[in-house]
């Protein structure tokens, strides 16, 4: 790491992984230390400003994040990635949660640094999710030893069309971290899910709405959001994560019958602003959770037989492929696959501020 960032700049790549968008680095180019590598970040991303105009971070959760990726030691891993969630307006860098989208990146970014081989035409890298300890596979086309940025896969929320990404992910834990199929929180009937990402299944009937609001329409909703924020800082004790009213975790979902041909519709609040879309990890748990009988938005949903679960969002449709079961113990448990897409924006040095 260059000793001074500020005037010397560091090796920054700059790409949009599914329907966010991140600073992704090298272990080697940020501190070691958590506390000067968050401040850091904070530098980078022009946090706490509503704006983060002093910095290259996008005035929005979806635009301000930070892959940190290095070769991983552990036996049959390739690569470990670190997420960082930096908040916009507040000086706060979070490593409690992971994020699938920028996933979507991380072998592409590793490829390009030179940190795992090329195999052509398809390159397929484990990733372990430092945040979790789950392990991930992501396969991606490669053509002169690069990978293929361009290619006919379109994803909802992201304009255009580039090169699939394969993840697929196996959950290290049990599904219910409750052991519940659904719980009474702040007085609402709620189903805790983690199916690589904690989240919080809710009926947008019990809270008065439809479910097909545009964010913006919810994000105003005083009322609407204090009930959830109530129901969301329950549910951080019962997945052991301790009081979460300055997390960016578990993610809330108001669920309600499917209106566009797919098998639930989604409002996600992440959790204080409503995402546009879906996150990666947030589908796979959705879409596992709701075919659990008895959890909440089960009877809503309009499942198929096969495994393909397509997941209605502010702007268009996710399909997340989930196999879910009880094992010998009766323990519900769960694989997850996805299609997602990536880009590499820039790469070059990016120069942080001075001083926060």
């Amino acid at each position: 790491m260059p000793a001074d960032p500020a005037r010397d700049g560091l090796p920054c790549m700059l790409m949009r992984g599914g329907t966010s968008k991140g600073a992704y680095f090298l272990a080697d180019d940020v501190p070691t230390d958590a506390v000067e590598r968050d401040l850091l970040m904070l530098r980078v991303m022009g946090s706490p400003d509503p704006t983060q105009i002093d910095g290259i971070g996008g005035a929005h959760p979806l635009t301000s994040k930070v892959a940190i990726v290095s070769p991983s030691r552990e036996p049959d891993v390739d690569i470990d990635y670190l997420f960082l969630q930096v908040v916009v307006d507040e000086p706060v860098v979070s490593d409690r949660q992971t994020c699938g989208n920028l996933l979507a990146g991380v072998g592409p970014f590793a490829l390009e640094r030179g940190i795992i081989p090329a195999t052509e035409p398809t390159t397929s890298v484990r990733i372990r999710l430092v945040n979790t300890g789950d392990v991930a596979t992501a396969s991606f086309t490669v053509t002169d030893g690069r990978p293929d940025y361009d290619g006919d896969a379109r994803i909802d929320g992201v304009p255009g069309t580039a090169c699939p990404i394969e993840l697929t992910l196996a959950g290290s834990g049990p599904l219910l971290p409750t052991g519940h199929p659904s719980d009474t929180l702040a007085g609402h009937g709620v189903t805790l899910v983690d199916n690589g990402m904690p989240v919080v299944l809710m009926d947008a009937a019990e809270f008065g709405v439809t479910g097909d609001e545009s964010p913006a329409e919810l994000e105003a909703d005083t009322s609407l959001h204090a009930q959830i924020e109530s129901v969301r800082r329950a549910a951080g004790e019962l997945f052991g994560l301790g009081d979460v009213t300055d997390q960016t975790v578990p993610k809330m979902f108001l669920l309600a019958p499917p209106r566009h041909g797919g098998a639930i519709g989604t409002r996600a609040f992440i959790p204080h602003r409503v995402h546009t879309a879906i996150g990666v990890l947030m589908a796979a748990s959705v879409a596992a959770g709701i075919r659990i009988p008895g959890a909440v938005g089960a009877d809503l949903a309009h499942l198929t037989d096969d495994h393909d679960t397509v997941l209605e969002h502010p702007s268009g449709a996710f399909t997340a492929r989930v196999e879910v079961g009880q094992d010998v113990d009766g323990v519900w448990r769960a694989t997850s696959s996805s299609l997602r897409t990536a880009r590499k924006l820039f790469d070059g040095r990016v120069f942080a501020r001075p001083r926060l």
